[in-house]
């Protein structure tokens, strides 16, 4: 849902000019260094980036889904690590308690989080427990007017620069599975609180993830989200919905980026004589690409309209981050086949943007675990109509 079209126009245009003026020029830099520029991400701050999706009343632009997908279909036209860092506070860091949270713990944080003065993390992946995310370990053991957690979290993307974690623990030792999960918020800077090394990635240099380590971590009890025990994996669900749509449009982002450089690079080399876009076996992986991108376009803005209506889009956002990750991926592919040998080479940057999408089809949820929610989902409807 657009609210205001021509205020939109104006923001696309300022993201579109800061990707192509401030963020491209940089790219091979952070490959390089691992690292985004301070600079860089000071400007992200003052353009309200790290607040997209936080609400008006605390300093937010309070995008639509709709117009957030908008934006990151011109944010992702670049390398996905600028994107991360402001990703898990515009996303799953933040979102709980903007969806769950009590006024107190949104007055107490979100504007803070809108200026991109505390940046958020989502703590709920652990060392034995990923995709199977309701059977974690993480342990908050109520004591008084605090809880005392104890647990190791994994791949914690902006665990080094966070301020404040969303972190899941399980409350209630005699529930195995969701019901005994709670969600927390979680002042980094909270005693007992340590990280690991930063870990070494395929690809997204530039986007930092470690080990989060909770020891003796007391936590205030007025510090779960919406003050009620039990209901954090229902929480991390509603947020992990409105992320699979996220993550889906940066796909298509970063897709149209690695095709748009794909094609020049067809019209511009030749071979036998003529460019090799004249070559109908090139020109069927540029269609193809072009197709499905078109296709990923269309889903992740239906799943985003749906959302904003109000309506359960569970499917539809499992749906479209399943399909928009592995069209990203082939995308990638055809483009590097297309530059051919220079594909390979790291100067063209291809390959660069070949290592960093593979991540797409693995994070918030796998594309397997995108299969088994859409196939569960459509059972479920089955099962009630025939009742």
């Amino acid at each position: 849902m657009i609210r205001d079209q021509e205020t939109m126009n104006v923001l696309l245009d300022n993201v579109a000019r800061f990707v192509r003026e401030r963020l491209v020029p940089n790219e091979e830099r952070v490959a390089e260094t691992d690292e985004i520029p301070a600079d860089i991400v000071n400007d992200m701050k003052e353009m309200g980036l790290f607040g997209l999706t936080i609400p008006e009343t605390y300093g937010g632009l309070d995008l639509t889904m709709e117009e957030e997908v908008l934006v990151m279909f011109e944010l992702g036209k670049t390398s996905p690590a600028f994107r991360s860092i402001i990703g898990t506070t515009v996303g799953i860091g933040s979102q709980g308690i903007v969806i769950d949270g009590t006024e107190e713990q949104k007055a107490t944080w979100l504007p803070k989080l809108a200026t991109g003065e505390v940046i958020a993390s989502f703590a709920l992946t652990e060392p034995g427990s990923g995709s199977d995310a309701a059977s974690l370990k993480t342990r908050a053991e109520r004591r008084g007017d605090h809880y005392v957690v104890n647990g190791t979290k994994r791949f914690i993307t902006n665990a080094p620069q966070a301020g404040m974690f969303t972190l899941m623990a399980r409350t209630n030792p005699e529930e195995p599975r969701a019901g005994g999960i709670t969600a927390f918020i979680v002042d980094a800077k909270t005693p007992g609180i340590s990280f690991g090394r930063r870990d070494r990635k395929m690809g997204q240099k530039g986007a930092h993830t470690c080990d989060v380590i909770f020891e003796d971590v007391k936590v205030p009890a007025q510090n779960i989200i919406g003050g009620k025990e039990g209901v954090g994996f229902k929480t991390a669900m509603k947020v992990l919905d409105k992320g699979r749509i996220h993550i889906a449009a940066i796909c298509v982002a970063v897709a149209q980026r690695m095709l748009d450089d794909a094609l020049r690079y067809a019209m511009e080399r030749e071979q036998f004589g003529q460019a090799i876009g004249e070559f109908q076996l090139v020109q069927a992986m540029l269609a193809d690409s072009q197709a499905e991108l078109y296709a990923a376009r269309c889903m992740v803005l239906d799943a985003a309209r749906r959302r904003d209506e109000g309506k359960n889009v569970s499917t539809e956002a499992a749906c479209a981050k399943l399909f928009a990750s592995e069209m990203c991926g082939r995308v990638a592919d055809r483009a590097v086949q297309i530059f051919g040998g220079a594909g390979y080479m790291a100067e063209y940057g291809i390959e660069r943007f070949y290592r960093d999408v593979r991540l797409f089809r693995i994070y918030e949820g796998t594309s397997q675990i995108q299969q088994i929610v859409i196939a569960r989902n459509m059972m479920r409807e089955a099962g009630g109509e025939l009742k």
